[in-house]
């Protein structure tokens, strides 16, 4: 053994090569922690200096070869001054050049997921052999950052400069086919045999079949491209990169930046600047709340993991009703596959359910995610029913029917007469789980199942419990939603539950900025512009006015203090106008169809003629940053009286919650993080300057408790 550490080791094999393999103890996975990149430092070192050395294969005894970096370290990092990031940067960047430099023959043998630090580890060999399995990429962008350990400078020079900046800007995976053709692998080989092959490329080169030295050479020099090829190159990348990262995600742009500047540069020169430019996104508040997005997000699956365990065995499932909606969940069960049977009242309906799951799963086939074989199979495993004979063995049942609190009851019980003890669950947005258990012999083993529309591009399902639901059976809904692929929150029961509890004070927030006289094309611009996929009036019309006006009923009921407004919304008078939204053409706008059949909206102006008799003041042009102020104060005040009404568990899943459902900025973390990002004292003062507006305005007791302590929701 040359070196034995507790992330990487280095044992002599035949005919002088080395292994230098990373397996760090205590984890299922590897990972460029401060531990890890000191030991590959000192494996480094040992190899050095030992004359017997003449190759080295790159290995990893764990199913993946190195996921990245350590992000839990990133927060308590990143806090620190620009210049100390950058310092951290670089003296990573020196332990990859002293291995770099070993001047030994060195393959990396890919078995696994190689992402971030884990493939720059494989640039800085001379050579990479890639296992069919494996999939390899820098997702650094998805953190609000940018590769840090060499990457923007050495995959450029070895994959050219297109490639590189469609790798780096974009963050994505990519399989062997990809990864061979682009130029960032050099050999693709059976899984087994990945290892044996990277050890016959080392051998290659030892026999002088291949001129290594001439590979890495490639890596210390410039870019080889002429100057005003180099130029056109980068600008074309630039303007690719501009557009579709757009002015919210700095990463991508910084990133090109980076590359180019350090195009006609040295390595040891060009690795200065992507440590400062490094340094330079990882301090933006994008960086900031996208770390705490990803470490948010392993808080909520653990949570669910935990949750998860005490679970009933999920073999089959059911679900009521085949409309859109349950032809969709029975779409995603089997997709995932968890057999379901569908049921409803009419062949009609079933038909619409299935051809739902057929348009669905055959939309997969030509995006060539899915054969035709696979397509069949999965079908059959959707079986839809009109009767009950065929719910024998059935662990879990979905009800999907209309939202009508008599009418689910009515299924719900028939249903649990027809079951021996399944897990009973409502698919309800608006409807109190523990007024529909009512109806049930056993409401223990009843919950919620809040799936968001549509349901196979949702990942988020609220699971909700009532008062008498039974942790097992909290525990048999999360495990069903994970089976299906979805990112289950669990929430206690409230009108709304956490979601539309959450969106609706800010629907009104909308409402009282029209009455104000706002124009609510604007209010839609600067909320677009903020980061939202769209503003509250074209969201409205997505969701259904009368969808809207409904649901913003029921939390007026439930929560009068502050839901229950004393003017006239402007979703009322265009519910009274019979103006739905998408469903039939025209709601605050007009729906046509655009060259792909989808609905374009178009402005109308007879919008204005149905809401001037609402506003009560006179039309005018508000500031952006209070438009902000008046649409995002009830969204997160409401977000945090969940918190305090222990609606929902913890900071994290009220966030998550908000990204999964809704589609929160995610540049901007979640509503808690958000507040954190302008500070708690700052936003209580904000509650303060806009506390006339009403109760949804006003400070909960939560905030100003941690405003006058100086505490933030996530430390």
């Amino acid at each position: 053994m040359i070196y034995q550490g507790n992330a990487v080791s280095v044992q002599l094999l035949d005919d002088g090569i080395a292994e230098l393999k990373f397996d760090l103890q205590g984890e299922s996975v590897n990972k460029f922690d401060r531990a890890t990149l000191e030991d590959l430092s000192k494996a480094t070192e040992a190899l050095k200096g030992n004359d017997q050395v003449k190759g080295i294969v790159v290995t990893s005894a764990k199913n993946v070869f190195i996921v990245g970096a350590d992000i839990t370290e990133f927060t308590e990092m990143f806090a620190q001054e620009e210049a100390e990031i950058a310092k951290w940067s670089r003296q990573a960047n020196d332990i990859f050049n002293a291995f770099e430099d070993l001047d030994v023959p060195k393959v990396a043998a890919i078995n696994g997921f190689a992402l971030g630090g884990g493939l720059e580890m494989c640039l800085a060999c001379e050579f990479r052999v890639m296992s069919e399995q494996a999939q390899v990429g820098f997702p650094e962008v998805k953190l609000g950052i940018y590769p840090g350990f060499g990457g923007t400078v050495r995959a450029p020079r070895l994959m050219g400069v297109d490639n590189a900046i469609e790798w780096i800007s974009a963050g994505g995976q990519h399989k062997p086919e990809k990864a061979f053709k682009d130029g960032m692998v050099d050999a693709v080989v059976k899984h087994d045999d990945v290892r044996d092959a990277a050890i016959d490329l080392v051998k290659q080169c030892l026999a002088g079949k291949i001129d290594f030295r001439a590979k890495r050479q490639e890596k210390l020099e410039p870019l080889p491209m002429p100057p005003m090829e180099q130029m056109m190159a980068f600008q074309t990348g630039s303007a690719m990169v501009q557009q579709q990262a757009g002015k919210n995600y700095p990463a991508p742009m910084e990133a090109v930046k980076s590359m180019q500047k350090a195009a006609g540069m040295k390595r040891d020169e060009a690795l200065d600047v992507e440590s400062k430019g490094f340094a330079k996104v990882a301090k933006t508040p994008q960086a900031t709340a996208m770390v705490g997005l990803f470490l948010a997000d392993q808080q909520v699956k653990k949570v669910n993991g935990k949750t998860a365990k005490a679970s009933r065995e999920i073999k089959n499932a059911a679900v009521l009703g085949a409309g859109i909606m349950g032809g969709g969940i029975a779409f995603q069960s089997a997709l995932k596959g968890t057999p379901i049977v569908m049921k409803d009242i009419a062949d009609k309906a079933l038909d619409l359910g299935m051809n739902e799951a057929s348009k669905l799963l055959a939309k997969r086939v030509s995006k060539g995610k899915m054969d035709a074989a696979k397509m069949g199979k999965t079908l059959s495993m959707i079986r839809p029913t009109l009767s009950y004979d065929d719910f024998k063995g059935i662990d879990v049942v979905v009800e999907a029917v209309v939202e009508n609190p008599k009418i689910k009851q009515s299924v719900l019980a028939e249903t649990e007469e027809k079951v021996d003890g399944a897990v009973l669950a409502s698919n309800t947005s608006t409807i109190s789980i523990t007024r529909l258990a009512e109806a049930l012999k056993k409401p223990e083993n009843f919950g919620g199942m809040h799936f968001f529309n549509p349901v196979h591009m949702m990942p988020l399902v609220e699971v909700i419990r009532g008062e008498k639901t039974s942790d097992e059976t909290v525990a048999t809904l999360v495990k069903y939603a994970q089976k299906m692929g979805k990112n289950p929150v669990v929430v206690n029961d409230c009108p709304g539950f956490l979601v539309n509890r959450v969106l609706f004070p800010y629907f009104a927030g909308f409402g009282m900025l029209v009455r104000d006289g706002a124009d609510f094309q604007q209010v839609d611009k600067v909320m677009q512009k903020f980061g939202w996929p769209m503003g509250p009036a074209y969201l409205l019309d997505v969701v259904g006015i009368d969808t809207g006006v409904h649901a913003a009923e029921v939390m007026a009921e439930g929560f009068p203090d502050r839901m229950k407004h004393d003017f006239k919304d402007p979703s009322e008078i265009m519910f009274e106008n019979e103006r739905y939204g998408q469903k039939n053409g025209i709601g605050f706008y007009k729906y046509e169809e655009d060259k792909k059949g989808k609905p374009k909206k178009v402005v109308d102006e007879k919008t204005y003629e149905l809401i001037e008799p609402v506003v009560t003041g006179e039309s005018k042009d508000f500031d952006a940053d209070d438009i902000i102020a008046r649409m995002m104060i009830p969204m997160c005040t409401e977000t945090i009286r969940c918190l305090e009404d222990n609606i929902v568990g913890s900071a994290a899943e009220a966030d998550m919650a908000m990204i999964y459902g809704i589609g929160f900025p995610p540049f901007r973390g979640g509503p808690l993080r958000y507040i954190d990002s302008i500070g708690t004292k700052a936003f209580a003062e904000l509650c303060d300057k806009y506390a006339h507006l009403g109760k949804l305005y006003e400070a909960p007791q939560m905030l100003k408790d941690k405003a006058a302590k100086g505490e933030a929701f996530f430390a």
